[in-house]
Order: structure tokens, then sequence, then C-alpha cells
């Protein structure tokens, strides 16, 4: 592996992983656009933790019940070491063997925003908590908590470990090497667009109820940075099934089909069990343990339907259980007074592309 590949190469014909080596980074001709338009959307998406007000938070915490603020504690403990992970797993797991220049800027600025939410949970826990380190200390000792995280992690590992060999110029069989990609990126797709999700609903349940609206806000701008770290996954995939002419990726996708549904199975299972840790000592008003279940069900019935496999749970793809999630989503959809909390229906550098040839065929000087 070199940081400076000396032969000329055309890009536009090169492989996502491991083609010819990089040299220049440019960004003129591409051969998935895809990767520079979701580079540019999560650039454009850039926001910082401290534009978000806590103040009432602090205040409101004090207020919660026991079994809420048990609830509130735990996801906040499960989400930074979850982004934690996924703060540097990306860049040491693929950027190694990325061989496309839109692919490695997408994978760097997935990288740096991940960054972000990890701050942004240091900035929730110092504000809310009168000891931060109570907190920060306690992440590791829950069980529930890191068996969650092996899960996450365990496909990474394989592949980092596959791929150091291979940069040693250790013999490495392709095929292994090609599945323990794949599969490390259904771990990512599982990461990015589920596992998540049942501490985004009580996030969100909370900012419902007026309670811990700061929290709720920063959370709703992290889902939808994760809804464009999802479309990344999405996107290598679907390149992979419908554009790359790789056999050997595609028999290892045909061979991987059933371990990949049990990945989703055993995903879903560990929100359920999630759900069932945080309301052992009660629940919340409009979320429950059945409601949750079917909630990530319908989740996991999306995310399979995305990548082009066949949903596996018997709900409709038209009902989804928990509604009312949806506009946290989307910070655009959030109207809020000026004088009550943080403005956050903004993009920064967005580019609205909609302009044609004879947009301004009549416009004179």
């Amino acid at each position: 592996m070199t940081v400076f590949n000396k032969n000329k190469i055309d890009f536009t014909k090169n492989k996502l992983f491991f083609g010819e080596e990089l040299n220049t980074q440019r960004f003129d001709e591409f051969k998935y656009p895809i990767f520079d338009k979701l580079t540019q959307k999560q650039l454009g998406f850039f926001w910082r933790p401290e534009e978000v007000s806590l103040q009432k938070d602090r205040a409101d915490y004090q207020q919660l019940t026991d079994a809420q603020k048990h609830i509130f504690t735990s996801n906040l403990r499960y989400q930074t070491l979850l982004d934690s992970v996924q703060g540097r797993a990306p860049s040491i797991a693929f950027l190694p063997f990325v061989t496309l220049p839109e692919l490695e800027s997408c994978i760097i600025t997935w990288d740096f925003m991940e960054t972000i939410h990890s701050r942004s949970y240091t900035h929730i826990i110092k504000n809310v908590y009168a000891n931060p380190s109570d907190i920060f200390d306690t992440i590791l000792d829950e069980e529930a908590i890191v068996k969650r995280a092996e899960m996450v992690t365990q496909k990474y590992d394989e592949f980092i470990a596959l791929g150091r060999r291979r940069l040693l110029g250790l013999k490495v069989d392709d095929y292994d090497l090609y599945k323990a990609l794949y599969l490390a990126l259904i771990s990512v797709n599982i990461l990015e667009g589920l596992r998540f999700f049942v501490s985004f609903a009580c996030s969100f349940g909370f900012g419902e109820l007026k309670l811990m609206e700061g929290s709720a806000k920063i959370i709703s701008f992290i889902a939808r940075d994760e809804s464009q770290h999802l479309a990344i996954s999405q996107h290598i995939l679907k390149c992979y099934k419908n554009h790359e002419n790789d056999k050997l990726m595609n028999k290892v996708m045909k061979d991987c089909e059933k371990e990949v549904y049990q990945l989703y199975e055993d995903a879903v299972q560990q929100e359920k069990d999630w759900a069932e840790f945080l309301f052992k000592d009660g629940s919340m008003i409009g979320l429950s343990v059945p409601l949750l279940g079917q909630y990530i069900e319908f989740i996991a019935n999306k995310r399979l339907r995305a990548i082009g496999l066949n949903p596996i749970y018997d709900i409709s793809s038209a009902n989804n259980p928990l509604p009312w999630t949806q506009h946290w989503f989307n910070s655009r959809g959030l109207q809020n007074a000026p004088q009550e909390t943080e403005i956050e229906s903004y993009v920064i550098g967005g580019i609205k592309q909609d302009v044609s040839d004879d947009t301004f065929a009549d416009f004179k000087l």
C-alpha cells in the first residue's frame, strides 16, 4: 500500500475497494457521483452541539421519575459508546482499501461527522449531570451496553484482521477477504439504520412531552446525519449488486444471504431486549415495549428492502407504529418560537441544484 501511486489511473473504471491504489484526489469526474453528493450533503448539514441550549434540560432532568432517569441515562451511555466506535471504525476498516476518490472523501467526512456526535453526548452529559464522570466511568460497567457493542464490532474486527494481513503482504484468501468486507458493510448498515432506533424513539418521546427538549433536538441532528451514513452503506451495497462487474463479490453476496438475514434478526432481538431493559422500572407516556418491538420490525423491513432483500416481519410497510417520530428525523419540520428554544431548521452550505439551461432565458439586465 502507498499514499502516492505514480501510475496514471482512470478512476471511472476503478473498483470501489481493492482496485488500483489512489493518487490524485480529483472531483471533476466520478464513477459513482452519489458518493460526492453524500459528501456535499453531510458538509451542508455541519453543526455543533453548542448551538443548542440545554439550560432547561438540567431543570427537567431533576423532575424526571427514577424510571425516566434510567431510560434517559442508559440511552445516553449506549449512544456514547456506539458512536465512539463509529467515530473511528470506518476509517480504520474501510479507508485503507478504498480505490475511488469520491468514496474516500465520503468516508473521511462520515468519520468526522461521527466525532461531532460523540462531542454532542459529552455536551449533554456535562450540562445535565452534576458529575459527568459518574456517567462516562460507568459505561463499560453495564453488561447490557457492552453486549450490544460487541455484536456491532465483531464484523468490523474480522475485516480489519484480514485487511491487516493483506497490508503486511501475508497470504489472504480473496473470498474470505470479500466476505469479511461484505459482512462489515452489512453490520454498518444495521448499525446506522436500526440499532439506534429504540434510543431515538425514547429521546423524541421526551421531546414530545416537552421534557429534555434540547437533548431531543441534538439527537434529531444526529439522526439526520445517521440517515446520510446509512445511505453510504446502502449505495455501496447497491453498486456491488447492480453496477460493479465483480463476480467474486456477487458470489459472496449470494452465499451470505442467510447469514445477513440472521444478522438482522439478531439486531432486532437486541433492540427489543434493550427496550425491556430501559422500561424495567416503568415506561413513559406514548411508548411501550410491544410498541417499540413493532417499530423495530417496521424499520428492519424497510432497511432490508432498501438493499434488495425481502422483508421478514409481518408488519405493513404503510403503517409506521410510531408516526410521530418522523418529524424529528427531519429537523426542518420542527417549528419553534425563537424566544423559546434554539432554531434548528437550517442547512449550512446547502446548494439547491434545480437550475436548468433555460431558467434565466427571459432574464434581462
